[in-house]
């Protein structure tokens, strides 16, 4: 079977770990001949000092030769974006390849390139709000792992580079192939849960006038405090209707929505912390064990008991004493 070329496309200040894991899945099959690809060839500087030698540059490979092409991301993201010899780059191999995923930021500079222009995607959770703020043609997806669109592939951040490169393995050569890869690199095959577990108190907008931020306010300070419609819409002085039409309109979600998330963040932090689930429940308002766990599976996709294994301290999964 003949080698497919993947493309990796790095800059100044890339993150490392969005090439090498990718790279270490494709490299792991045996059936791909994977090349490094830059603005010019030679050492290309990481995001943590690592220096990466660029095979080619831009001028010295064909995008017609290459079947995927992966853009990785990182803190230099957006000097890139401003290089015009690298973006023409990308822009024509898209056009070209049979196959484009970003990986993790570099989800910007398939943006910026025109290629996500009605294409739903991700990035790492911590951009989405950007990446759908500065690119309105893109339709964002926060919460996947990674992200299809026809043969557009782009996946959240950094490690999930990995996931990624799995399912490309798997949609190319098969489940076994990609299940023998991820065993020997002691992976998921399929990760549980979305990237939305991996980060909290960053998704939602700000309230925008005083009574609302008053009753935002009385929802952080106290997650298990009574939070009814009755309850917010007293504290911020308004009727119970006129307060759910502007809460919604400011926050762009229901107070009961609202106040679900902010207490499901809440208990991931305690879960960290190892407090028992059903403790965990009474503290943040939830009542009993099983509406917790309901409202993780609603927001996380994980139980609450799987998130405090996955998160809790190395220290605490060790040796027995």
């Amino acid at each position: 079977m003949q080698q497919r070329r993947v493309a990796f496309v790095i800059f100044d200040d890339f993150q490392a770990l969005d090439l090498v894991g990718p790279h270490e899945v494709f490299q792991g099959t045996g059936h791909y001949l994977c090349t490094v690809v830059a603005t010019r060839p030679g050492p290309v500087r990481s995001d943590n000092g690592l220096p990466i030698g660029a095979e080619y540059g831009v001028d010295d490979i064909d995008p017609a030769t290459v079947d995927t092409v992966v853009v990785v991301g990182g803190p230099g993201t957006d000097a890139a974006c401003a290089d015009p010899r690298l973006m023409a780059w990308i822009r024509t191999a898209a056009s070209h390849a049979r196959r484009v995923a970003s990986v993790c930021t570099g989800a910007f500079l398939l943006a910026a390139a025109g290629v996500l222009d009605g294409r739903r995607a991700t990035t790492h959770w911590a951009f989405t709000e950007r990446l759908a703020r500065e690119y309105p043609r893109v339709t964002v997806d926060r919460d996947p792992i990674f992200v299809r669109d026809r043969h557009i592939w782009s996946s959240a951040g950094v490690t999930a580079g990995m996931d990624l490169a799995l399912a490309l393995v798997e949609d190319d050569l098969g489940r076994q192939t990609a299940l023998m890869v991820a065993r020997y690199l002691v992976l998921f095959l399929r990760r549980p849960g979305g990237q939305t577990q991996f980060g909290t108190a960053l998704w939602h907008a700000q309230p925008s006038t005083d009574p609302i931020r008053a009753a935002v306010t009385a929802i952080h300070a106290d997650p298990g405090g009574r939070h009814g419609i009755g309850d917010l819409a007293g504290r911020s002085g308004l009727s119970a209707r006129h307060f759910q039409r502007r809460f919604t309109a400011e926050l762009t979600m229901s107070p009961t929505a609202y106040v679900e998330q902010v207490r499901v963040e809440a208990a991931q932090r305690l879960l960290v912390e190892d407090h028992p689930v059903d403790v965990v429940a009474r503290r943040c308002g939830f009542g009993t064990a099983e509406s917790l766990r309901r409202a993780f599976h609603r927001r996380l996709g994980v139980a609450p008991s799987e998130y405090r294994d996955r998160f809790r301290s190395a220290t605490d999964v060790g040796e027995p004493t």
